[in-house]
């Protein structure tokens, strides 16, 4: 199925050449023949893989550069620049895009209130959703570039770094439901304070148009700054308070899951989820007042959220092969915040383990906050793990800070800290990793897979 023909290539980006396609790719490791093949420029060239991507099977390349070796007949499309060409796409199929889309932006939860999210709407209509975390400035418009046009509804998520990040991304997804699912100090490096955070993150509803909906979490630090952003839009708010138009009022979390109650726009509603946690219940309760914003009936959207579990990287759960018979993998390898690490470590000490493993590497982009931030979570350790493995200069005050009995190694990063941890695994074991993206704590859960394979 063609998803862009050549001729709309062409107008999209004002480019030269091009050829029907049937998705887009930004990499030859997951490209399938008929994709278009963006050679986008970062920390590696994307032109150097033109030529792989096109014997590939890539319909066609968007380049600005000039690639050596290829024929005069190569299958390009050249643009002025492939980062514009992308976003272009991507502002292009919004354009003809005919469903609802929500876009979701927070400090912590934004991955799983998508997933959540895009699995109820799932359930009444065709629906487009990002990949991962593909939220910046090439991930949105990638992700808008991929959406088929007649496709019933889109979720999409909106990430940031620095000030000045998410309006642009918010003016190109242009959502009829915009959702904050928390506001934190993460990032707070960059930003400075709690009110920049909220102020940043509650640009998102700068790109709501007409009939737009907002929606806030009632309790989250500076919730008025946030009111205040959305202007004259209608503003929905979740929390455990009465007052909300979602409330969670109930829940209950054992090893495996988390069983809920809650009162969505009126209507009482029970569901389950395969996810363990009272964070999880209320970004549930955050994705199903989204999903009645978006029409859906909260009785319909609890059915279709119940059994939802974890993305991997994001609290997934695997069982391992170790020494003597098996162990259970909570992998939150993805990202870390203060506040997300205390909930996956109350997910920790629910586990029926002989040992609860935390392995945990830096929170990154604190700042001056770093280390006050990472010794914030030292009670949290002690009374949740019974054993703790870290990487990292910032986890170094934390390994040094707990009672020693519980110290197993430290490392300087996770490459060396992976082997480690995969010789201490042992049968009976709970092992949670999580930290920074930038701390690759992902080679650590892989190290585990591979001693357990």
């Amino acid at each position: 199925m063609t998803l862009w023909s050549a001729s709309d290539l062409r107008t999209a980006t004002g480019g030269v050449g091009g050829a029907d396609a049937s998705g887009v790719s930004i990499d030859t490791r997951t490209l399938a023949p008929g994709d278009l093949f963006v050679a986008l420029v970062g920390e590696s060239d994307g032109h150097r893989y033109v030529a792989d991507a096109l014997a590939r099977g890539a319909a066609c390349a968007m380049v600005h550069a000039e690639v050596p070796g290829l024929g005069d007949d190569a299958r390009l499309l050249r643009v002025a620049d492939t980062l514009k060409g992308l976003a272009d796409l991507g502002r292009f199929a919004r354009g003809r895009f005919g469903g609802k889309v929500a876009a979701i932006t927070g400090s912590v939860g934004k991955t799983t209130a998508k997933a959540m999210l895009a699995r109820i709407l799932a359930a009444h209509g065709t629906t487009h959703a990002a990949v991962a975390s593909y939220n910046n400035h090439w991930g949105l418009p990638l992700t808008l570039a991929r959406m088929a046009p007649d496709a019933a509804y889109a979720v999409v998520e909106i990430g940031m770094n620095h000030a000045g990040e998410v309006a642009p991304l918010a003016h190109l997804a242009r959502p009829h439901v915009a959702l904050i699912t928390s506001i934190a100090p993460v990032h707070i490096g960059y930003l400075g304070s709690l009110e920049a955070i909220a102020d940043e993150k509650g640009s998102i509803f700068s790109g709501l148009g007409p009939g737009g909906v907002a929606i806030i979490p009632a309790e989250a630090p500076h919730a008025r700054r946030l009111r205040a952003a959305a202007g004259g839009h209608q503003v929905l708010t979740f929390g455990s308070g009465a007052e909300a138009d979602a409330v969670l009022l109930a829940s209950g979390s054992d090893a495996g899951g988390v069983r809920l109650r809650a009162r969505v726009l009126g209507v009482e509603i029970e569901t389950d989820l395969a996810a363990p946690g009272a964070h999880m219940a209320m970004n549930a309760v955050a994705a199903m007042l989204a999903a009645g914003a978006l029409g859906i009936a909260p009785r319909d959207a609890a059915a279709a959220l119940c059994g939802f579990a974890p993305v991997r990287g994001r609290g997934e759960r695997r069982v391992l092969r170790a020494r003597g018979g098996e162990a259970l993998l909570l992998d939150e390898s993805y990202n870390a915040s203060a506040p997300s690490v205390r909930a996956a470590l109350a997910v920790l000490a629910l586990q029926k383990a002989t040992r609860r493993v935390a392995v945990l590497g830096d929170m990154l982009e604190l700042g001056e906050a770093g280390p006050e931030e990472h010794l914030s979570l030292v009670p949290d350790i002690a009374r949740d793990a019974d054993r703790l493995h870290a990487c990292g200069r910032l986890m170094r005050l934390v390994y040094d800070a707990v009672p020693e009995r519980l110290r197993g190694a430290w490392a300087e990063d996770s490459d060396a800290l992976a082997p480690q941890v995969a010789a201490d695994l042992r049968a009976g074991d709970a092992v949670l990793v999580k930290g920074s993206l930038g701390s690759r704590m992902a080679r650590i859960v892989a190290a585990l897979e591979e001693a357990a394979a």
